[in-house]
């Protein structure tokens, strides 16, 4: 790895103007102008904001028409066929979907592709699936937008499609009776971060608003909170408000299926925060989709039985486990690739592909390399003549771009900035890296390559009190867009031997302005061996709060360190 670079963000005249305006401590002040939060009604609104500032649903474009059609289908008793994606954003926005519309009196069905078998997306072939389960009118869920072939099939067979999706258009628009997606330049819609849950949700407070059934907030919120998490979607504005508000509904789930899920991954009457949703909860939902089982997860939250609950949960878990031995086997096999051949010190953008590797989780690799080498990654699973790519990108190179570049190689391909998917002929793979590699060589330089890390504040130690950190919770959750703060304090003493814990973390006590706290290095053994009781050290950290016997206690999840 390339030596990190320490991006510090000085206390400027802004952040003191703020902090003077809100009361807040300077270095919070500096945390929210680093969010490009800078005007004190705007940073009020980020701290202190309720649900009532969600915006009117009706401000997307197509929502009265996609309301009118759903009230139509109710009324007349004709079946509606959600049809969503497999992964967390979209396995819940078929669930909230069905289970609203379900209490509005539809009736409802659903159908999520099978990952392995399918792939992404609305495919033309699908309308015969519409056709059998006689639905007069799909209503999409995290996919569509690019759905013009199926579009084009529904119309001629007199079945109308409304489409919830928060990715990019293709060329041209699909012949939907409703295209709700915040992201079209037309849509109307002030925030455009949505999670594809979170269309799906205005969709619901449409549907509900004007019948005043105002209930169903916190209830829906809770899974909302999860998509958006698992979709590693922004968090500000109103997704911000999705989190945060559902995080809260969280410490209180009576669907039967959720608790039992919350119960198997050790949450149960704990708060429950991003990271749980992140690390615990989002990837035992995503393992069904990743190992072809989608409507497993479906299926755990509409049972009302606790042993079949439980059962589902565990599964879930067992499938978990499977994707995680699957995911470090493919990790480690890259990894020695990459040292093998040197591919690291060759080229700013990594591909690699194999026959023997899951196409359902090389995503997640993909972006756990990402992280070591820092720069774009794209793996590739061969199966016969084709090859399934994921891939992951740092915030210096859209991914989406490059493969834009490249379009006349592929089959099939999407995505955003951060992350993407293509399927071309295997036969293609050599003209791809080229083509990848000429397109990265001249877009990323090597500043772009070594690794940073953005520090928000200066901080001494006998600033962290009390009223600071009741300023600090104002701040959460963090996320995407508004990540966890990262402070920095100078000529602190190692008071204690470095340990290493578990082989995997470091661990030591470090005292500063006479305050001591415990730090701990995760990932990082070695620095158990190049540091030593009284070394004088640079630290850049995050804070950690956990709780014992009812006493809160913080302690410095270190970024790295400098002597």
């Amino acid at each position: 790895m390339n030596e990190t670079v320490w991006m510090l963000s000085p206390l400027g005249e802004q952040a003191k103007a703020l902090s003077a305006e809100l009361g807040l401590q300077p270095e919070i002040a500096q945390v929210l102008i680093n969010r490009r939060i800078c005007k004190p009604e705007e940073a009020h609104n980020f701290l202190y904001g309720t649900l009532d500032s969600l915006h009117d649903p009706y401000l997307m474009r197509g929502m009265k028409e996609a309301v009118e059609r759903i009230k139509k289908a109710i009324s007349e008793k004709e079946k509606i066929l959600i049809f969503g994606d497999y992964d967390v954003d979209g396995i819940l926005s078929v669930v909230i979907l069905s289970k609203a519309l379900s209490s509005l009196g539809a009736e409802v069905d659903y159908f999520i592709p099978e990952r392995l078998k399918e792939g992404y997306g609305i495919k033309e072939n699908h309308i015969e699936n519409v056709l059998r389960r006689k639905a007069g009118l799909v209503i999409s869920a995290d996919c569509g937008i690019k759905s013009i072939q199926f579009a084009k099939r529904a119309k001629e067979s007199g079945v109308d499609i409304i489409i919830t999706d928060h990715h990019l258009p293709g060329e041209s628009l699909p012949e939907a009776l409703s295209i709700l997606n915040p992201v079209l330049d037309d849509s109307g819609y002030p925030d455009k971060n949505l999670a594809a849950i979170g269309v799906a949700f205005k969709l619901i407070q449409a549907l509900q608003e004007r019948e005043e059934e105002l209930s169903y907030l916190s209830h829906y919120l809770k899974l909302v909170a999860i998509g958006t998490i698992a979709d590693v979607s922004e968090l500000k504005g109103e997704n911000r408000l999705f989190v945060k508000y559902g995080l809260k509904a969280l410490e209180h789930v009576s669907n039967t299926g959720l608790q039992s899920l919350i119960e198997l991954c050790g949450l149960e009457g704990k708060k429950v925060s991003v990271g749980d949703v992140g690390f615990r909860i989002g990837p035992r939902i995503n393992a069904a989709g990743r190992m072809g089982a989608a409507d497993l997860a479906v299926q755990l939250f509409f049972t009302n039985s606790l042993p079949e609950s439980l059962a589902i949960a565990s599964r879930l878990d067992e499938m978990n486990s499977e994707r995680q031995k699957t995911q470090e086997r493919i990790y480690s096999q890259a990894l020695e690739r990459i040292r093998e051949k040197f591919l690291d010190k060759r080229y700013k953008f990594l591909v690699l592909g194999c026959e023997e590797w899951h196409r359902g989780v090389i995503g997640i690799v993909a972006s756990k390399l990402k992280d070591f080498f820092y720069r774009p990654v794209l793996l590739f699973a061969y199966e016969d003549t084709q090859a399934y790519g994921s891939g992951r990108s740092t915030g210096e190179f859209p991914l989406i771009s490059c493969l834009d570049e490249c379009k006349d190689l592929f089959l099939d391909y999407g995505g955003h900035a951060m992350a993407a998917g293509c399927t071309l002929a295997r036969e293609n793979i050599t003209l791809f890296k080229k083509a990848v590699n000429t397109y990265a060589s001249a877009k990323i330089s090597e500043e772009h390559l070594r690794r940073k890390i953005y520090i928000d504040s200066k901080l001494d130690f006998t600033d962290i009190h009390s009223s600071f950190i009741k300023n600090y919770y104002l701040l959460s959750p963090f996320g995407v867009g508004n990540p966890t703060p990262v402070f920095l304090t100078e000529r602190a003493e190692i008071m204690s031997e470095p340990q290493k814990i578990k082989d995997k973390h470091s661990k030591f006590l470090v005292k500063q302005s006479g305050r001591v706290f415990e730090a701990i290095g995760w990932e990082r053994p070695e620095w158990a061996l190049s540091l030593k009781k009284g070394d004088r050290i640079d630290l850049a950290y995050s804070l950690q709060f956990s709780e014992y016997l009812g006493e809160e206690t913080i302690s410095l999840s270190l970024e790295d360190v400098k002597k």
